[in-house]
């Protein structure tokens, strides 16, 4: 059967704010996320048993808390034909990076298996679907450039220029969960309103991240040397915004060689919904 390989972006959180936590554990926020058209690679080739069998760079992770066997998994009840699948992994994006790894593997398995299963499962369904195993899902779900809100589920679609960026990887790994519990984390940044602007870069996580692993800090800092530099997510990744290709590619040939990292531009639409739309055609 032929093979369909789709890429599952790297995302940038160009800002984020944490407003309270609730009752249940969960942070409320605010944040803009972006994608870049540069991700991990995901090659899908339905098999005639049922199974759903991983391979590639899935390191040792056990199948079954893998996010990508997960999706998978979930989308099984919703299946129209008794085909099972094969999945491969080519990881270019970093574990604890704050790009979006699993959590764009796991979009990019709804919404290819979505196709490839006959399921006829709408974005509003999947999106349901991926919030269960990432708060983060969701938004590659939808995959448009958005404010998300809520817990992350709440999207509200915008434009923005294509800027390129240099991502830089500390060869780090830092865990969400280990932020989000961190007593010294700030919870009470105040929401935007609705005359919000794109001036506010700021990342609430940043600091603290910056405290506990001096790594990123520098990074941080050496970055500045090219422009404003930012962490996203969680980190361990941070970037700086350029105006072209080659600025980016300047930075990246600059980097020490005890860290690694990529350029690549931004885009409003996800490369994986762009992929999917040209190969259903």
């Amino acid at each position: 059967m032929t093979p369909v390989s789709i890429i599952a972006p790297a995302k940038l959180n160009l800002f984020l704010h944490i407003n309270h936590q609730r009752v249940d554990g969960y942070h409320e926020l605010e944040t803009l996320f972006t994608f870049l058209d540069f991700g991990d690679e995901l090659t899908f080739t339905l098999r005639n048993e049922k199974e759903i069998i991983l391979c590639g760079d899935i390191s040792d992770i056990p199948q079954q808390d893998n996010l990508i066997y997960k999706a998978a998994l979930a989308l099984q009840p919703y299946k129209n034909t008794p085909l099972g699948i094969n999945i491969k992994l080519i990881k270019k994006l970093p574990m604890g990076g704050g790009v979006g790894g699993g959590s764009s593997d796991a979009a990019t398995t709804l919404l290819t298996l979505n196709h490839l299963w006959q399921c006829d499962l709408s974005i509003a369904e999947l999106a349901k679907i991926g919030l269960n195993l990432g708060a983060d899902v969701p938004v590659f779900i939808h995959g448009k450039t958005a404010i998300a809100q809520g817990i992350g589920e709440e999207l509200t679609s915008i434009n923005l220029p294509k800027k390129w960026y240099c991502v830089v990887f500390p060869n780090v790994h830092i865990s969400t969960a280990e932020i989000f519990t961190h007593p010294e984390l700030p919870r009470n940044t105040p929401k935007l309103s609705e005359d919000w602007k794109l001036a506010d870069t700021s990342n609430d996580c940043e600091a603290l991240v910056k405290k506990l692993n001096c790594e990123v800090e520098k990074t941080l800092l050496w970055l500045l040397k090219y422009g404003p530099s930012r962490m996203t997510g969680t980190g361990a990744c941070c970037f700086v915004e350029l105006d072209s290709q080659i600025a980016a590619q300047r930075v990246l040939n600059s980097l020490p060689s005890c860290w690694h990292g990529f350029v690549a531009p931004n885009t409003t639409i996800s490369p994986a919904h762009t992929q999917l739309e040209n190969w259903l055609k």
